[in-house]
């Protein structure tokens, strides 16, 4: 059997960091590591390719190639996901079709021969044994949730990995928390299951040894769910095998507020490579966190929460929702304050949508206000439910908001406040060709042809002076606002006459 394992394109949109890998000569931000994980579940007798699209373009000569086609992808890639699935039925080749997107909707892809869903750890098993008897079946679904510590490192062997800004693994499925609008409990259930630190440390050894030298995701839905396991095993243990190899390398993860609670788990982190952590702030409204299940971001102070996190060594990047059934037109003045104030450079804000498998989802059904209109992408200033707020009023005050964050003044602030409250970690730092590379461009494309150029160069020399250590930091900021300023363009520039004010 030989299987092309394909992952459709991202859009342009806020995460893809399409216009700031341009600087450093890369394709993409992350490699496909679900279908780099199923390849390390197929039998060994199965020769298997990868084409990620974010990277080259799918030929003929790989469906030629052939016998069947894995694709996984996310709501977001959905468009990019039929065209593949359009080209496989026209070339007569099956599609299997898993992750998110499938799984949540998979009646939407009539012309897909078989669908592995959920866990591909309980479900793919099954079907490549029927297909070996001759017998595969059309679906293979489980509500089971399989133990990860048996799961396979990812194949890296199938990635061009200088095509990509960063690599990926993964410690712990699920989340604890409660919040209605997000579908990773509907995916992964509750129950926090985690690997062992023994198969993270050979993860991250097979990336070493091939030569990764770059940053490194763990794309835990909240990587701290279990602090006890982190700082009594996983860190120590991560930061006695970096030292052993004189690593310099960073990550990058997702978790919670409450990891301002705990100064010794945040310096283990700091010592262990981390120097980001994405939070779903979501809102300053008390009322609106109550509402969505996220009352462990209440009854605390967010602003000093988000400055202990910095101090501690760890850029906070957050994540934020307008279009709750409490918000009013006063709530994109509270979210820009918010974010002004907290020095959250990288602040995705994004319209409530309802994902399917949620308890949002379900009630915006049974209230009669879901609409056939979710594009995976909550940064395009659309929503798939009728909004409390009138709707107009919605989209025209979230793309003010947005051109406000985003525009250069408001945007190089942040850097600016970030910077007063961040400690760089006193850790040595290798340098990268990459990295001159990409000064080197901001120069040009942001301090010389660039309508920021008078905060570029304002901001660089300011740093220079007051946090020299932090320069290489301010200047991957600056490379990253002119992305975002890209997107609010793509997305948000529907009339000339929206200003940088409210």
């Amino acid at each position: 059997m030989k299987v092309l394992l394909v992952y459709p394109e991202f859009p342009d949109t806020f995460w893809s960091f399409k216009h700031a890998l341009k600087f450093v000569g890369k394709k993409a931000a992350l490699p496909p590591l679900g279908l780099l994980t199923v390849a390390s579940m197929l039998p060994d007798i199965w020769e298997r390719k990868l084409i990620d699209l974010n990277i080259r373009p799918l030929d003929q000569k790989d469906l030629d190639w052939a016998d069947m086609v894995f694709v996984s992808a996310m709501a977001v890639q959905q468009h990019s996901a039929r065209e593949v699935i359009e080209l496989c039925r026209k070339a007569g080749i099956k599609v299997v079709a898993g992750g998110p997107l499938f799984t949540a909707g998979h009646e939407q892809f009539p012309d897909v021969d078989h669908f592995v869903l959920n866990e591909a750890e309980l479900t793919l098993p099954p079907f490549v044994e029927d297909l070996n008897n001759g017998v595969p079946k059309k679906f293979y679904t489980t509500d089971a949730f399989p133990d990860i510590t048996k799961v396979p490192a990812p194949q890296w062997k199938l990635l061009d990995m200088q095509k990509y800004a960063s690599m990926a693994i993964q410690f712990s499925r699920g989340c604890p928390f409660q919040c209605d609008f997000c579908n990773i409990t509907a995916l992964l259930g509750h129950k926090v299951r985690t690997k062992t630190s023994a198969q993270i440390i050979n993860e991250l050894e097979g990336l070493r040894t091939r030569g990764w030298k770059g940053t490194v995701f763990f794309v835990d839905d909240n990587f701290i769910a279990h602090k006890s396991y982190l700082k009594k095993e996983l860190l120590p243990q991560l930061i006695e095998w970096r030292q052993s190899n004189s690593l310099t390398n960073k990550y990058y993860t997702e978790c919670s507020i409450n990891l301002a609670d705990d100064p010794e788990l945040m310096d283990l982190m700091v010592r262990a490579g981390f120097n980001q952590v994405f939070i779903g702030i979501e809102t300053p409204d008390n009322s609106a966190l109550q509402a969505c299940g996220k009352q462990h971001n209440t009854s605390r102070n967010l602003l000093e929460n988000i400055r202990l996190i910095q101090h501690a060594g760890l850029e906070v990047m957050g994540g934020f929702i307008v279009g709750f059934d409490s918000d009013t037109p006063s709530i994109f003045r509270k979210q820009i304050d918010f974010i002004q104030k907290s020095g959250i450079v990288t602040a995705m804000v994004g319209i409530l949508q309802a994902l399917p498998g949620t308890r949002l989802y379900e009630r915006m059904k049974s209230e009669g206000r879901l609409l056939n209109t979710l594009s995976g992408d909550n940064t395009d200033g659309n929503t798939n439910i009728i909004p409390k707020m009138d709707s107009e009023a919605l989209r025209k005050g979230y793309m003010k908001m947005m051109l406000y964050l985003y525009s250069p003044k408001n945007y190089y602030q942040r850097i600016q406040t970030l910077l007063k409250e961040y400690r760089v970690p006193d850790l040595k730092s290798g340098f990268r060709i990459s990295q001159l590379m990409a000064f080197a461009r901001s120069v040009v494309l942001l301090g010389v042809v660039g309508r920021e150029r008078f905060q570029y160069w304002h901001m660089l020399i300011w740093t220079i002076f007051n946090h020299r250590r932090a320069l290489p930091l301010a200047i991957t900021l600056a490379i990253y606002g002119h992305h975002f300023r890209k997107i609010c363009q793509l997305h948000l520039r529907q009339s000339e006459s929206l200003v940088y004010t409210i």
